[in-house]
């Protein structure tokens, strides 16, 4: 079944304290626009565990979704839909995301090419697809064996991502890319 039926015919129930309230999905898209972000970052892992505690940096791509406890149910059919992604579930909020770059390259940017987003998220999404190729190219690859003209554009489309976020947030580890990105040849 695709995702477009679901928001057209499909109803979620679910328990909301104790009243049973019934959600239906009329319009997947609207969801996505108020609700779903392309998420692009650059990261500092440490491992603790291993001697030294080497540090890490590397690019990450996901697609998230995040709302309100009572709103799981709908997240779950979102992932049984796309068939791929997890629905976390938190204190406070319910969260679907794809962190997976195979998943993100070869289920969800064909979906959303697909899909008729608002004319923000859909510049949102296309520099985030071009992010995506750019880590897809590169996975396995420690930074310092990529193209400097890969680690320029991701800079400059983290920049430019910017613009088409609600909230947007300043990127902790930008400095670090930049001065690898000087290392580079």
């Amino acid at each position: 079944m695709r995702f477009a039926d679901v928001a057209k015919y499909h109803t979620v129930k679910y328990h909301m304290a104790t009243k049973r309230q019934t959600i239906n999905i009329n319009n997947t898209n609207n969801l996505i626009s108020q609700e779903g972000c392309f998420d692009l970052q650059f990261r500092k892992d440490v491992k603790y565990n291993r001697p030294h505690s080497p540090t890490y940096y590397r690019w990450k791509a996901q697609f998230a979704i995040a709302d309100s406890l009572e709103k799981a149910d709908l997240l779950e059919s979102i992932k049984k839909v796309l068939k791929c992604g997890k629905v976390h579930i938190g204190k406070n909020q319910a969260r679907y995301s794809v962190q997976s770059i195979e998943e993100i390259k070869k289920t969800l940017i064909p979906y959303f090419r697909r899909c008729q987003l608002s004319e923000v998220k859909k510049k949102d999404f296309e520099l985030w697809s071009k992010a995506v190729e750019i880590i897809y190219k590169n996975k396995r690859k420690f930074l310092s064996a990529w193209k400097k003209n890969d680690l320029q554009a991701l800079l400059d489309i983290q920049k430019s991502i910017q613009q088409y976020k609600q909230k947007s947030k300043n990127a902790k580890w930008l400095n670090e890319a930049t001065t690898m990105l000087g290392l580079l040849k």
